[in-house]
């Protein structure tokens, strides 16, 4: 059988930057952007000590976003802490903007930020049992995100804001 003669919720691009398609069709450069974003938000929230990350590419199972990364953070203040580093990383090095945020200014168990084409999902351990998104989007293929770490994404010294990083240098 090939790949035409398949539904799009069982076609499988692996480890390709070749999109899935359900909807128009998408640039490769667009796509490997959104994917680079997905990424580097899941290796930020690997750096935060955030816990059972994963990236699901949604190209061909819906046309409304391109990839969900989903984070189980283990307190309110990491998970505030997550969702703001992403933010500002994405925003600093050219890739999406933030166009949403819910549940972040509440003490609950979700926080959802909407980049556009990535959706990061930063969940307690018990939000991420209830609302189970693994299990309502099965059809994604998971992405071995940590094979496509870059080393840019690493969160260093120079990254944090001034006001911190002036008051370790000596005068």
């Amino acid at each position: 059988m090939t790949s035409e003669n398949k539904s799009p919720s069982t076609v499988t691009n692996g480890s390709s930057l070749e999109p899935l398609q359900v909807a128009a069709p998408r640039s490769k450069e667009l796509y490997a952007q959104s994917r680079a974003n997905a990424v580097a938000a899941a290796s930020i929230a690997d750096q935060l000590r955030g816990q059972e990350i994963l990236v699901l590419d949604l190209t061909g199972v819906t046309s409304i976003v391109d990839f969900f990364v989903i984070v189980t953070g283990t307190s309110n203040r990491q998970m505030h802490a997550i969702a703001d580093e992403v933010n500002r990383k994405l925003k600093r090095e050219g890739g999406s903007r933030r166009l949403n945020i819910e549940g972040y200014r509440t003490e609950g168990n979700w926080i959802l930020t909407d980049y556009g084409d990535v959706v990061l999902h930063v969940f307690t351990a018990e939000g991420r049992a209830l609302y189970n998104l693994e299990q309502l989007w099965a059809d994604a293929p998971r992405i071995d995100w940590k094979a496509e770490v870059v080393p840019a994404t690493r969160i260093v010294k120079e990254d944090l804001p001034t006001a911190e990083v002036s008051a370790e240098v000596d005068p």
